[in-house]
Protein backbone atom coordinates (compact mmCIF):
# COMPACT_ATOMS: atom_id res chain seq x y z
CA UNK A 1 0.00 0.00 0.00
CA UNK A 2 1.14 3.77 -0.76
CA UNK A 3 0.44 6.91 -1.10
CA UNK A 4 0.25 8.84 -4.50
CA UNK A 5 0.87 12.32 -5.61
CA UNK A 6 0.13 13.85 -8.83
CA UNK A 7 2.29 16.84 -8.86
CA UNK A 8 1.52 19.00 -11.76
CA UNK A 9 1.78 15.62 -14.10
CA UNK A 10 0.96 16.42 -17.64
CA UNK A 11 -0.06 14.41 -20.98
CA UNK A 12 0.04 15.50 -24.65
CA UNK A 13 -0.54 13.13 -27.09
CA UNK A 14 1.62 13.88 -30.30
CA UNK A 15 -0.15 16.20 -33.01
CA UNK A 16 -2.73 17.42 -30.18
CA UNK A 17 -3.10 21.08 -29.52
CA UNK A 18 -3.83 20.97 -26.33
CA UNK A 19 -3.43 18.89 -23.23
CA UNK A 20 -4.88 15.55 -22.40
CA UNK A 21 -4.30 16.06 -19.04
CA UNK A 22 -3.39 19.74 -17.79
CA UNK A 23 -1.07 20.21 -14.50
CA UNK A 24 -3.17 18.17 -12.47
CA UNK A 25 -2.36 18.14 -8.70
CA UNK A 26 -3.70 15.37 -6.28
CA UNK A 27 -3.02 13.59 -2.91
CA UNK A 28 -4.07 10.03 -2.86
CA UNK A 29 -3.27 8.98 1.19
CA UNK A 30 -2.66 5.63 1.77
CA UNK A 31 -5.55 3.10 1.28
CA UNK A 32 -7.76 5.58 0.00
CA UNK A 33 -10.48 5.30 -2.40
CA UNK A 34 -10.53 7.73 -5.48
CA UNK A 35 -12.54 7.65 -7.81
CA UNK A 36 -11.79 9.98 -11.41
CA UNK A 37 -15.34 11.45 -12.91
CA UNK A 38 -15.44 13.28 -15.97
CA UNK A 39 -17.77 13.65 -19.23
CA UNK A 40 -16.09 11.81 -22.57
CA UNK A 41 -12.65 13.26 -23.29
CA UNK A 42 -12.41 15.05 -19.80
CA UNK A 43 -8.56 13.37 -19.32
CA UNK A 44 -9.75 11.00 -16.45
CA UNK A 45 -8.19 7.63 -18.38
CA UNK A 46 -4.94 9.19 -19.57
CA UNK A 47 -4.53 9.87 -15.80
CA UNK A 48 -5.08 6.73 -14.50
CA UNK A 49 -2.99 5.48 -17.22
CA UNK A 50 -0.25 7.84 -16.71
CA UNK A 51 0.08 6.09 -12.63
CA UNK A 52 -0.39 2.96 -14.06
CA UNK A 53 2.93 3.69 -16.84
CA UNK A 54 1.16 3.11 -20.22
CA UNK A 55 1.23 6.79 -20.93
CA UNK A 56 4.58 9.17 -20.81
CA UNK A 57 4.38 11.81 -18.25
CA UNK A 58 5.38 14.48 -20.42
CA UNK A 59 6.16 17.40 -17.49
CA UNK A 60 5.60 17.21 -13.65
CA UNK A 61 5.96 14.05 -11.27
CA UNK A 62 3.47 11.22 -10.48
CA UNK A 63 4.80 9.37 -6.85
CA UNK A 64 4.05 6.56 -5.30
CA UNK A 65 5.04 5.89 -1.98
CA UNK A 66 7.37 9.09 -2.83
CA UNK A 67 9.19 7.48 -5.04
CA UNK A 68 9.10 9.65 -8.45
CA UNK A 69 7.70 7.24 -11.58
CA UNK A 70 9.14 8.87 -14.50
CA UNK A 71 10.80 6.59 -16.68
CA UNK A 72 9.46 3.53 -14.54
CA UNK A 73 8.42 1.13 -16.26
CA UNK A 74 4.76 -0.57 -15.92
CA UNK A 75 5.62 -3.50 -14.67
CA UNK A 76 8.15 -1.72 -11.73
CA UNK A 77 5.70 0.24 -10.45
CA UNK A 78 3.61 -2.63 -8.19
CA UNK A 79 -0.02 -1.61 -9.59
CA UNK A 80 -2.64 -4.13 -10.79
CA UNK A 81 -4.87 -2.88 -13.24
CA UNK A 82 -8.51 -3.72 -14.10
CA UNK A 83 -9.73 -2.83 -17.44
CA UNK A 84 -13.34 -2.66 -18.91
CA UNK A 85 -12.94 -5.19 -20.86
CA UNK A 86 -11.92 -8.35 -18.75
CA UNK A 87 -9.24 -9.82 -21.25
CA UNK A 88 -9.27 -13.08 -19.65
CA UNK A 89 -7.88 -16.39 -21.04
CA UNK A 90 -10.81 -18.35 -22.82
CA UNK A 91 -8.82 -21.53 -22.54
CA UNK A 92 -7.91 -21.20 -18.82
CA UNK A 93 -10.04 -22.40 -16.03
CA UNK A 94 -11.05 -18.85 -13.44
CA UNK A 95 -7.99 -20.41 -11.02
CA UNK A 96 -5.07 -20.66 -13.62
CA UNK A 97 -5.77 -16.92 -14.63
CA UNK A 98 -6.28 -15.36 -11.71
CA UNK A 99 -3.08 -17.56 -11.07
CA UNK A 100 -1.16 -16.57 -14.17
CA UNK A 101 0.56 -13.52 -13.20
CA UNK A 102 1.79 -14.97 -10.47
CA UNK A 103 3.23 -18.53 -12.00
CA UNK A 104 4.63 -15.73 -15.21
CA UNK A 105 6.98 -14.67 -11.78
CA UNK A 106 7.89 -17.83 -10.59
CA UNK A 107 5.35 -18.15 -7.89
CA UNK A 108 5.83 -21.71 -6.20
CA UNK A 109 2.51 -23.71 -7.24
CA UNK A 110 1.84 -24.12 -3.63
CA UNK A 111 1.96 -20.35 -3.14
CA UNK A 112 0.20 -19.51 -6.07
CA UNK A 113 -2.61 -21.91 -4.81
CA UNK A 114 -3.04 -20.40 -1.39
CA UNK A 115 -2.99 -16.89 -2.81
CA UNK A 116 -5.76 -17.68 -5.32
CA UNK A 117 -7.82 -19.95 -3.16
CA UNK A 118 -7.90 -16.39 -0.47
CA UNK A 119 -8.72 -14.17 -3.36
CA UNK A 120 -11.50 -16.42 -4.62
CA UNK A 121 -12.96 -16.68 -0.78
CA UNK A 122 -12.65 -12.72 -0.77
CA UNK A 123 -14.97 -12.74 -4.46
CA UNK A 124 -17.47 -15.45 -4.11
CA UNK A 125 -15.51 -17.64 -6.85
CA UNK A 126 -14.51 -20.60 -4.88
CA UNK A 127 -17.16 -22.83 -6.38
CA UNK A 128 -16.28 -21.65 -9.65
CA UNK A 129 -12.65 -22.21 -9.69
CA UNK A 130 -12.62 -25.37 -12.06
CA UNK A 131 -14.93 -23.26 -14.49
CA UNK A 132 -13.85 -21.52 -18.30
CA UNK A 133 -15.02 -17.76 -18.35
CA UNK A 134 -17.47 -18.92 -21.16
CA UNK A 135 -19.39 -20.79 -18.24
CA UNK A 136 -19.57 -17.32 -16.45
CA UNK A 137 -22.23 -14.10 -16.42
CA UNK A 138 -20.50 -11.07 -16.94
CA UNK A 139 -20.79 -9.89 -13.04
CA UNK A 140 -18.93 -13.24 -12.37
CA UNK A 141 -15.73 -12.41 -15.14
CA UNK A 142 -15.78 -9.03 -13.80
CA UNK A 143 -14.74 -10.39 -10.10
CA UNK A 144 -12.00 -13.33 -11.88
CA UNK A 145 -10.56 -10.10 -13.20
CA UNK A 146 -10.52 -8.47 -9.92
CA UNK A 147 -9.20 -11.70 -8.30
CA UNK A 148 -6.05 -12.22 -10.76
CA UNK A 149 -5.12 -8.36 -9.44
CA UNK A 150 -6.10 -8.87 -5.36
CA UNK A 151 -3.69 -12.12 -5.96
CA UNK A 152 -0.81 -9.95 -6.90
CA UNK A 153 -0.94 -8.22 -3.32
CA UNK A 154 0.15 -4.87 -5.20
CA UNK A 155 0.37 -1.48 -3.25
CA UNK A 156 -2.10 0.32 -5.81
CA UNK A 157 -5.00 -0.58 -7.51
CA UNK A 158 -5.68 1.24 -10.93
CA UNK A 159 -9.64 0.59 -12.54
CA UNK A 160 -10.50 1.95 -15.50
CA UNK A 161 -14.42 2.03 -15.80
CA UNK A 162 -15.01 -1.66 -14.82
CA UNK A 163 -18.58 -1.60 -14.75
CA UNK A 164 -19.42 -0.31 -17.98
CA UNK A 165 -19.98 -3.55 -19.39
CA UNK A 166 -22.56 -4.75 -17.35
CA UNK A 167 -26.49 -4.43 -17.24
CA UNK A 168 -27.37 -1.48 -14.70
CA UNK A 169 -28.67 -4.19 -12.25
CA UNK A 170 -25.17 -5.64 -11.92
CA UNK A 171 -23.72 -2.25 -11.93
CA UNK A 172 -25.08 -1.15 -8.71
CA UNK A 173 -24.45 -4.87 -6.95
CA UNK A 174 -21.17 -5.50 -8.34
CA UNK A 175 -19.81 -1.75 -7.50
CA UNK A 176 -20.84 -2.00 -4.16
CA UNK A 177 -19.12 -5.75 -3.39
CA UNK A 178 -16.02 -3.74 -5.21
CA UNK A 179 -16.21 -0.88 -2.28
CA UNK A 180 -16.56 -3.44 0.30
CA UNK A 181 -13.55 -5.45 -0.96
CA UNK A 182 -11.62 -2.62 -1.01
CA UNK A 183 -12.21 -1.40 2.16
CA UNK A 184 -11.36 -4.91 3.81
CA UNK A 185 -7.86 -5.09 1.63
CA UNK A 186 -6.98 -1.48 2.78
CA UNK A 187 -5.51 -0.84 -0.68
CA UNK A 188 -4.75 2.10 -2.26
CA UNK A 189 -7.29 2.57 -5.67
CA UNK A 190 -7.91 4.61 -8.25
CA UNK A 191 -11.05 4.03 -9.98
CA UNK A 192 -12.00 5.87 -13.49
CA UNK A 193 -15.76 5.71 -14.27
CA UNK A 194 -18.24 8.45 -16.45
CA UNK A 195 -21.09 7.72 -14.01
CA UNK A 196 -21.00 10.36 -11.20
CA UNK A 197 -23.50 8.09 -9.28
CA UNK A 198 -21.14 5.20 -9.22
CA UNK A 199 -18.40 7.81 -8.40
CA UNK A 200 -20.39 9.23 -5.59
CA UNK A 201 -21.27 6.36 -3.91
CA UNK A 202 -18.18 4.41 -4.16
CA UNK A 203 -15.18 7.11 -3.59
CA UNK A 204 -13.36 7.96 -0.36
CA UNK A 205 -12.97 11.20 -2.21
CA UNK A 206 -13.53 12.45 -5.99
CA UNK A 207 -12.00 14.09 -8.40
CA UNK A 208 -13.92 16.21 -10.97
CA UNK A 209 -12.17 16.57 -14.59
CA UNK A 210 -13.33 18.79 -17.67
CA UNK A 211 -10.74 19.09 -20.79
CA UNK A 212 -7.67 17.60 -18.66
CA UNK A 213 -8.36 20.28 -15.98
CA UNK A 214 -8.93 19.41 -12.35
CA UNK A 215 -11.95 21.13 -11.31
CA UNK A 216 -12.63 20.07 -7.51
CA UNK A 217 -11.68 16.90 -5.42
CA UNK A 218 -13.29 16.45 -2.37
CA UNK A 219 -16.04 14.27 -0.39
CA UNK A 220 -18.65 13.07 -2.59
CA UNK A 221 -20.76 15.05 -0.08
CA UNK A 222 -18.60 18.18 -0.28
CA UNK A 223 -18.91 17.85 -4.30
CA UNK A 224 -23.01 18.12 -4.11
CA UNK A 225 -23.30 20.75 -1.37
CA UNK A 226 -21.04 22.93 -2.22
CA UNK A 227 -19.63 22.49 -6.10
CA UNK A 228 -16.85 25.24 -6.48
CA UNK A 229 -18.24 26.06 -9.91
CA UNK A 230 -21.22 25.72 -12.53
CA UNK A 231 -19.69 22.63 -13.99
CA UNK A 232 -19.15 20.70 -10.79
CA UNK A 233 -22.76 21.51 -10.29
CA UNK A 234 -24.13 20.75 -13.23
CA UNK A 235 -22.48 17.36 -13.47
CA UNK A 236 -23.03 16.32 -9.70
CA UNK A 237 -26.28 14.99 -9.30
CA UNK A 238 -28.67 12.79 -10.70
CA UNK A 239 -31.00 14.68 -12.00
CA UNK A 240 -29.24 17.16 -12.52
CA UNK A 241 -29.49 20.23 -10.33
CA UNK A 242 -31.58 23.01 -12.36
CA UNK A 243 -29.00 25.75 -13.56
CA UNK A 244 -30.41 29.12 -14.95
CA UNK A 245 -29.57 32.63 -15.77
CA UNK A 246 -31.43 35.20 -13.99
CA UNK A 247 -31.52 39.11 -13.75
CA UNK A 248 -30.20 40.59 -10.32
CA UNK A 249 -32.70 43.69 -9.77
CA UNK A 250 -31.80 45.69 -6.26
CA UNK A 251 -30.35 42.63 -4.79
CA UNK A 252 -33.20 40.33 -5.46
CA UNK A 253 -33.46 37.67 -8.33
CA UNK A 254 -36.91 36.81 -9.82
CA UNK A 255 -37.84 34.15 -12.47
CA UNK A 256 -40.95 33.14 -14.28
CA UNK A 257 -43.46 35.47 -11.32
CA UNK A 258 -41.84 34.29 -8.01
CA UNK A 259 -38.87 35.34 -6.16
CA UNK A 260 -35.59 33.30 -5.55
CA UNK A 261 -34.77 33.11 -1.78
CA UNK A 262 -31.07 33.14 -1.02
CA UNK A 263 -29.87 33.33 3.11
CA UNK A 264 -28.35 36.19 4.05
CA UNK A 265 -24.71 35.40 3.55
CA UNK A 266 -25.38 34.83 -0.04
CA UNK A 267 -27.30 38.55 -0.47
CA UNK A 268 -24.03 39.72 0.60
CA UNK A 269 -21.62 37.95 -1.76
CA UNK A 270 -24.37 38.74 -4.29
CA UNK A 271 -24.29 42.52 -3.48
CA UNK A 272 -20.30 42.54 -3.06
CA UNK A 273 -19.96 41.54 -6.67
CA UNK A 274 -21.66 44.09 -8.32
CA UNK A 275 -23.14 41.19 -10.95
CA UNK A 276 -26.27 42.47 -13.03
CA UNK A 277 -27.29 39.00 -13.58
CA UNK A 278 -26.49 35.66 -12.05
CA UNK A 279 -26.29 31.86 -12.55
CA UNK A 280 -28.73 30.56 -10.21
CA UNK A 281 -28.95 26.96 -9.25
CA UNK A 282 -31.33 24.49 -7.01
CA UNK A 283 -31.33 21.36 -6.85
CA UNK A 284 -34.83 19.07 -7.36
CA UNK A 285 -34.95 18.29 -3.67
CA UNK A 286 -35.02 21.45 -3.03
CA UNK A 287 -38.25 22.78 -4.96
CA UNK A 288 -41.66 21.61 -4.54
CA UNK A 289 -45.48 22.41 -5.78
CA UNK A 290 -46.95 25.25 -4.08
CA UNK A 291 -50.72 26.33 -3.68
CA UNK A 292 -50.58 30.42 -4.12
CA UNK A 293 -47.08 32.11 -5.10
CA UNK A 294 -44.04 31.00 -6.58
CA UNK A 295 -42.40 29.94 -9.77
CA UNK A 296 -44.88 29.88 -12.59
CA UNK A 297 -44.46 26.92 -15.04
CA UNK A 298 -46.24 24.55 -16.98
CA UNK A 299 -45.96 20.43 -16.47
CA UNK A 300 -44.24 19.00 -19.21
CA UNK A 301 -43.29 15.29 -17.98
CA UNK A 302 -43.62 13.30 -15.05
CA UNK A 303 -41.13 10.47 -14.17
CA UNK A 304 -43.26 8.16 -11.60
CA UNK A 305 -40.02 6.26 -9.76
CA UNK A 306 -42.50 4.35 -7.23
CA UNK A 307 -41.35 6.33 -3.86
CA UNK A 308 -41.05 10.01 -5.48
CA UNK A 309 -41.79 11.52 -8.79
CA UNK A 310 -39.61 14.05 -10.85
CA UNK A 311 -41.47 17.17 -12.30
CA UNK A 312 -40.06 18.11 -15.37
CA UNK A 313 -41.68 21.92 -16.10
CA UNK A 314 -41.58 24.56 -18.92
CA UNK A 315 -41.21 27.92 -17.24
CA UNK A 316 -44.07 30.76 -18.27
CA UNK A 317 -41.54 32.96 -18.73
CA UNK A 318 -39.85 31.39 -21.68
CA UNK A 319 -36.93 34.02 -21.75
CA UNK A 320 -35.10 32.17 -19.07
CA UNK A 321 -32.40 30.37 -20.17
CA UNK A 322 -30.32 27.09 -19.16
CA UNK A 323 -26.11 26.99 -19.60
CA UNK A 324 -26.70 26.12 -22.90
CA UNK A 325 -28.97 29.17 -24.21
CA UNK A 326 -32.27 27.07 -24.34
CA UNK A 327 -35.13 27.59 -22.72
CA UNK A 328 -35.25 26.36 -19.01
CA UNK A 329 -37.12 23.34 -17.94
CA UNK A 330 -37.06 22.98 -14.32
CA UNK A 331 -36.90 19.47 -12.30
CA UNK A 332 -38.45 19.09 -8.67
CA UNK A 333 -38.63 15.79 -6.90
CA UNK A 334 -42.17 15.44 -5.09
CA UNK A 335 -42.69 12.28 -2.59
CA UNK A 336 -46.06 12.32 -4.49
CA UNK A 337 -47.38 9.98 -7.06
CA UNK A 338 -48.87 11.71 -9.99
CA UNK A 339 -48.94 15.28 -7.63
CA UNK A 340 -50.03 16.78 -11.21
CA UNK A 341 -51.16 16.13 -14.83
CA UNK A 342 -49.32 16.29 -18.15
CA UNK A 343 -49.56 20.05 -19.40
CA UNK A 344 -50.87 21.73 -16.35
CA UNK A 345 -50.19 24.91 -15.09
CA UNK A 346 -48.29 24.93 -12.18
CA UNK A 347 -45.90 26.88 -9.18
CA UNK A 348 -43.18 26.13 -7.87
CA UNK A 349 -41.64 27.14 -4.10
CA UNK A 350 -38.17 26.53 -2.69
CA UNK A 351 -38.59 24.12 0.26
CA UNK A 352 -35.61 26.06 1.63
CA UNK A 353 -32.51 28.73 1.09
CA UNK A 354 -30.38 25.95 -0.56
CA UNK A 355 -29.38 28.22 -3.75
CA UNK A 356 -26.16 28.03 -5.51
CA UNK A 357 -24.64 31.07 -6.95
CA UNK A 358 -22.03 31.12 -9.57
CA UNK A 359 -20.63 34.15 -11.55
CA UNK A 360 -21.79 34.15 -15.51
CA UNK A 361 -18.43 34.74 -16.60
CA UNK A 362 -16.22 32.24 -14.71
CA UNK A 363 -18.88 29.69 -13.57
CA UNK A 364 -17.15 30.42 -10.33
CA UNK A 365 -19.08 30.11 -7.21
CA UNK A 366 -20.00 33.42 -5.08
CA UNK A 367 -20.04 32.08 -1.73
Amino acid sequence: MASITYDKACCVYPGADKLAVDSLDLDIDDGEFVVLVGPSGSGKSTALRMLAGLEEIDSGQIRIGGDNMVGVAPKDRDIAMVFQNYALYPNKTVGENMGFALKMRGVPTEERKRKVAEAAKLLDLTDFLDRKPAKLSGGQRQRVAMGRAIVREPQVFCMDEPLSNLDAKLRVQTRTQIAALQRRLGTTTVYVTHDQVEAMTMGDRVAVLKNGQLQQFSTPTDLYDKPVNAFVAGFIGSPGMNLFTAPVVDGAITVSGGTVDIDAESEAALRRSGLDSVIVGIRPEHLALADGTGIEAEVALLEELGSETYIYANLADQSVQNLDGEPMVMVARSAERSPAKRGAGIRLRQADKAVHLFDPSTGDRLV
